[in-house]
C-alpha cells in the first residue's frame, strides 16, 4: 500500500513522535522513509540587503542536515531513509514533495494550536492537509496535550 513515506521534519524533539509512526508503518509495509526539511526562505525576505544572506541560508541548510540526519539516526536499522533538504515555501515544498508517484503518504507532527494562536502562527501541517493529494497522517507532538488525547494518533482525511 505505501512504498514512500514522506516525513518533514523541523528538528526538534517533538518530532521525533511522528518519525516512530512513519517508521512502524514503513516496517509493516515495507516502505522507504523520505526525510525532508524546508529551508523556508521567504521567511528572511525582509532582512536589510546588507545582512549576510549567505551566512543565513549556510546556517539554515546546515540546521536542515542535521535534523534529516537525525531522522536517519533514529531509523531502525530495517528501515531505509533517504533525505533531501530543500528550499521554498514549506506547505508547497512537502505538497510537491508528496505527489502522486512521489510518495504514498505523508506523516506530519501537529502541535495542536488552536483558536488565536493558529490564526496568527498559521500551520504547515493544516496547509499540507489541505492540498495534498496523497493522504496525511497527523500526529499530535505537543507535550502539554491533555491526558485524554495522549497517545492517540489524529487521522486527517479530507
Amino acid at each position: 500500500m505505501y512504498d514512500c513515506i514522506l516525513v518533514p521534519t523541523d528538528g526538534s524533539p517533538e518530532v521525533e513522535r511522528a518519525l516512530e509512526y512513519a517508521f512502524d508503518l514503513a516496517r509493516a509495509h515495507d516502505a522507504t522513509i523520505r526525510a525532508v526539511y524546508v529551508v523556508n526562505a521567504a521567511g528572511y525576505g525582509g532582512l536589510p540587503m546588507e545582512t549576510a544572506w549567505e551566512g543565513i541560508s549556510d546556517a539554515l541548510r546546515e540546521e536542515g542536515r542535521s535534523a534529516v540526519e537525525r531522522a536517519e539516526e533514529l531509523a531502525p536499522e530495517d528501515i531505509d531513509v533517504e533525505t533531501k533538504v530543500l528550499e521554498g515555501s514549506p506547505s508547497r515544498v512537502i505538497v510537491q514533495e508528496a505527489s502522486p508517484g512521489e510518495c504514498d503518504l505523508v506523516v506530519m507532527g501537529t502541535h495542536g494550536r488552536g483558536g488565536i494562536d493558529r490564526l496568527l502562527l498559521g500551520s504547515v501541517t493544516e496547509r499540507v492537509v489541505r492540498r495534498c493529494d496523497v493522504p496525511v497522517l497527523t500526529v499530535q507532538v505537543d507535550p502539554d496535550v491533555p491526558d485524554e488525547a495522549e497517545g492517540e494518533p489524529q487521522v486527517v482525511v479530507e
